[in-house]
């Protein structure tokens, strides 16, 4: 694990980090934040994934969870969104190709040779973050934004036990059922929708996949709200299951991290309460 930069933030210390993975086949980067209290002995994990057009920089620059992170004792990684590179397949459009992996392993050509978010992030990263962290690899959370927050409920969905908290900002509650889901589905996948399924957290929880309780925010006043988010879908699912939601509707908030910003302490507490041994 090479380490790109380092900085103090709150008495913690702010990594940018890279390393070789086997999982893309490329260079990977993540961000890393210590808390204080990961001086003196392990300390849980709260994973965030980003969205589209992002880097592990939008979160660790923009979001302002380090204060509290610090002081709650919470490690922050922060993944970056796709492979990249010379070689990596790419699409001149914002939502498809690097910056966009939608947190799954492609299987179709061009992408299947390096589009192998999942492997990643739920395989390739943790054992590093285990090896090279004070990291409590028992006490995980994960959380994301929009893409991201898609991210946050497949993975919890499809990896059963291994987050003991579940957050998202924003999330794309139904991917089969929108633009941008549809349209990174039928590229990474099999143009197959029963293919599908397995990677829309709303097909995922009528199939009987199951998560801890849910905090998601939403703002009114996003683009995207209608069209490609659908958080009615999520709140009918989560209802038809029995999973505990709590889903906020943030009245004139869009889509950006002014939005994330405003409630990422109320998701960090959440994570909190949760992971606390």
């Amino acid at each position: 694990m090479e380490i790109v930069s380092k900085v103090r933030s709150f008495g913690g210390t702010q990594l940018v980090c890279r390393h070789d993975s086997q999982s893309t086949g490329t260079p990977m980067r993540f961000g890393v934040f210590l808390p204080p209290a990961a001086e003196t002995g392990k300390v849980p994990v709260l994973w965030f994934l980003s969205g589209l057009t992002c880097t592990e920089a939008n979160f660790t620059e923009k979001a302002g969870a380090q204060r509290l992170a610090a002081e709650l004792g919470l490690m922050l990684v922060v993944p970056d969104t796709s492979p990249r590179g010379e070689g990596v397949a790419n699409d001149e459009a914002y939502d498809l190709g690097q910056g966009a992996g939608f947190y799954l392993d492609a299987t179709e050509a061009p992408w299947a040779p390096h589009y192998k978010m999942e492997s990643w992030i739920m395989r390739e990263l943790p054992g590093l973050i285990a090896r090279e962290c004070p990291a409590d690899m028992a006490r995980q959370g994960v959380t994301g934004h929009s893409m991201g927050g898609h991210g946050a409920l497949t993975l919890a969905l499809r990896h059963p036990g291994v987050f003991r908290s579940v957050s998202a900002f924003a999330p794309i509650c139904a991917p089969t059922q929108c633009p941008w889901g549809e349209k990174a589905f039928t590229a990474y996948l099999v143009d197959d929708r029963a293919t599908w399924r397995a990677h829309d957290a709303c097909a995922l929880i009528a199939d009987g996949k199951r998560l801890p309780p849910l905090l998601v925010d939403q703002g009114t006043a996003d683009p995207f709200l209608e069209s490609q988010l659908k958080p009615e879908l999520l709140k009918a699912a989560c209802a038809a299951a029995g999973i505990p939601l709590t889903l906020r509707l943030q009245e004139g908030y869009d889509h950006s991290y002014y939005f994330i910003a405003t409630f990422m302490a109320d998701h960090l507490r959440h994570h909190a309460q949760a992971l606390r041994a």
